[in-house]
C-alpha cells in the first residue's frame, strides 16, 4: 500500500505516459485530526511507479489558487488527458470559500505532467439547472458537479465528459446520475443531459470511469451507504464500488443493473492496464479491520468478468460477494 506518514491520500486518477505510471490523488494534511476535514484541505499529490506497487512521491501537483476564485478553497477529483496537440489537461473539481458547497469544474495543463498551469480568467464549467440539481433544489447538502472523467470518443468524434451529478427530481437519494459535457477540441464545452435516469438507488455515483476490459465495455463508480435507497442499504450494506456492463462507452447507462465490485472498505476505484495488458483495480483503503479511516492507495487487484459482473478473485479483501 502507498501510505504516506503525514498525509491521507483517498481519491485518485492515473496516467500511463509510455514509461512510468503517474499516480495523482488527493491529499490532506494528518494534522487535520479528522478526516472528515480532509476534504476541505484537498490538493493534489502525485507519485510515479513502474509497475502501479511502488511508488515514488513527487512534487505536488496542485493546490488552490489564491482567492478570491471559483477554486481557492480545495481542489477535488478530476482526470487527466493528452490532447492532439501534445499538451496535457488536468480537468479538476473546484471549490470556493465563497459557496464551498456548490462544485464546478476546470481545466489546467502541463507540458510534462509536473508542472501544471490554470489560467485564472477561465470560466469554469457549470452545471445546467434546465437539467441537473443546483444549490437548494432540495435538502441535499452541496451542488453534485465533480470528478470529472475525461475521454476521446470511440469513434473519433470528439470527446466527452462523465461527471457527478444528480437529477432534479425523485426521492433525495436515487437523484444521482452521470452527468455529460462534450467538446470538440478540450476547450470549449457544451453540457448535456444526463447519460442515466434517477431511481436506480444512488444518490450520487461519484468517480465514475468507463473502460473496454477484455473486449467488453464497463462503467464504473462509487456510492457509500448514507447515500444509498433504503433497498440498496438492505441487500449493499455500506455501499462501495459498484460496476455496470455497458453496450456504449458514451451511454446510455442503465444504472439499475450496478452490481458491487468491492465493499466499502475499499473506494473511488480506477481500472488501470498494467504494462502486460491486464486490467487492475487501484483505489484508496477507506476502512481499516477497526472500522476507521485509513487513507492510502492499494495495490493493484485484477479483475475478471464473470458472466456479465466485473469481479475481483474470490477472497481478496474488500471483494463483494457475488
Amino acid at each position: 500500500m502507498y501510505l504516506l506518514p503525514a498525509s491521507w491520500t483517498w481519491d485518485s486518477w492515473f496516467v500511463d505516459d509510455g514509461e512510468q505510471f503517474h499516480a495523482f490523488y488527493l491529499k490532506a494534511s494528518r494534522a487535520l485530526g479528522d478526516p472528515e476535514r480532509r476534504h476541505r484541505h484537498a490538493s493534489v499529490g502525485h507519485a510515479i511507479s513502474t509497475d502501479l506497487r511502488s511508488w515514488t512521491e513527487v512534487a505536488d501537483a496542485f493546490v488552490p489558487s489564491d482567492g478570491p476564485a471559483f477554486d481557492d478553497l480545495a481542489i477535488w477529483t478530476g482526470s487527466v488527458v493528452r490532447g492532439p496537440d501534445g499538451l496535457w489537461r488536468f480537468f479538476y473539481t473546484a471549490c470556493s470559500r465563497e459557496q464551498p458547497q456548490r462544485q464546478r469544474i476546470s481545466v489546467a495543463t502541463s507540458t510534462d505532467l509536473t508542472v501544471w498551469t490554470a489560467d485564472p480568467d477561465r470560466k469554469p464549467i457549470e452545471a445546467d439547472g434546465a437539467c441537473y440539481e443546483k444549490l437548494g433544489d432540495s435538502a441535499w447538502s452541496d451542488e453534485a458537479w465533480r470528478d470529472p472523467w475525461v475521454f476521446e470518443d470511440p469513434a473519433g468524434d470528439g470527446w466527452h465528459m462523465l461527471i457527478t451529478a444528480r437529477a432534479r427530481h425523485g426521492e433525495l437519494r436515487q437523484r444521482g446520475v452521470i452527468g455529460h459535457a462534450t467538446s470538440d477540441d478540450l476547450d470549449n464545452w457544451e453540457v448535456r443531459p444526463p447519460l442515466s435516469g434517477a431511481g436506480a438507488g444512488f444518490g450520487q455515483l461519484e468517480v465514475s470511469q468507463v473502460a473496454v476490459v477484455d473486449g467488453r465495455g464497463v462503467l464504473l463508480f462509487s456510492c457509500l451507504g448514507p447515500e444509498l435507497s433504503d433497498e440498496r442499504r438492505a441487500s449493499e450494506p455500506g455501499g462501495g464500488i459498484f460496476t455496470v456492463p455497458v453496450d456504449n462507452l458514451t451511454g446510455p447507462f442503465d444504472i439499475s443493473r450496478a452490481t458491487r465490485l468491492t465493499d466499502a472498505t475499499l473506494y473511488a476505484g480506477r481500472l488501470v492496464q498494467d504494462r502486460s495488458g491486464a486490467w487492475q483495480l487501484l483505489a484508496f483503503q477507506n476502512l481499516g479491520a477497526d472500522g476507521q479511516f485509513v487513507g492510502g492507495l492499494i495495490d493493484p487487484l485484477p479483475v475478471s468478468w464473470i458472466g456479465d459482473r466485473l469481479s475481483l478473485k474470490p477472497g481478496t479483501p474488500g471483494a463483494a460477494p457475488r
